[in-house]
C-alpha cells in the first residue's frame, strides 16, 4: 500500500512530465488499478511493455523527486503544519492562537 501511495504522489507532482502514452499506461496501472494484461490489451502492445513502461515511469518520477525534492517539501511542510495545530490546540481562549489554528487547518485542506 505504501509504494502505491508514493507512486500516487510522485505522480501528482511530475506526471505531467511524461508523455501522453506513459502517463495514460501509468495512470491504468496506478490509479485504475488495472492488470498487465488489461492494459496491454486495451493498449495493443504486450504484457512485458506495459510493466517496462511502468518501471521507467517509476524510475523517471523517482528521478525528478530526486533532483527537485517536491514530494520531500510537501510532506515536511504539511508535517510541520500538523505540529502548528496541535500546539496550538492547548490554548483554546488565545484568540491570536485560534486564528494560527485556524490559518493552519485551511492550509492543510488545501493540500
Amino acid at each position: 500500500m505504501e509504494k502505491i501511495f508514493e507512486q500516487t504522489l510522485l505522480y501528482d507532482f511530475y506526471g505531467e512530465l511524461l508523455t501522453p502514452h506513459q502517463r495514460a499506461i501509468y495512470e491504468d496501472a496506478v490509479y485504475n488499478d488495472m492488470s498487465l494484461s488489461e492494459i496491454a490489451e486495451l493498449q495493443g502492445i504486450s504484457r512485458q511493455g506495459v510493466h517496462d513502461l511502468i518501471k521507467r515511469c517509476d524510475r523517471i518520477l523517482a528521478d525528478y523527486e530526486a533532483k527537485l525534492h517536491l514530494v520531500e517539501r510537501f510532506t515536511s511542510a504539511k508535517g510541520k503544519i500538523k505540529q502548528i495545530v496541535e500546539l496550538t490546540q492547548e490554548y483554546p481562549e488565545n484568540v491570536q492562537m485560534h486564528q494560527i489554528r485556524e490559518i493552519s487547518e485551511s492550509l492543510l485542506n488545501e493540500f
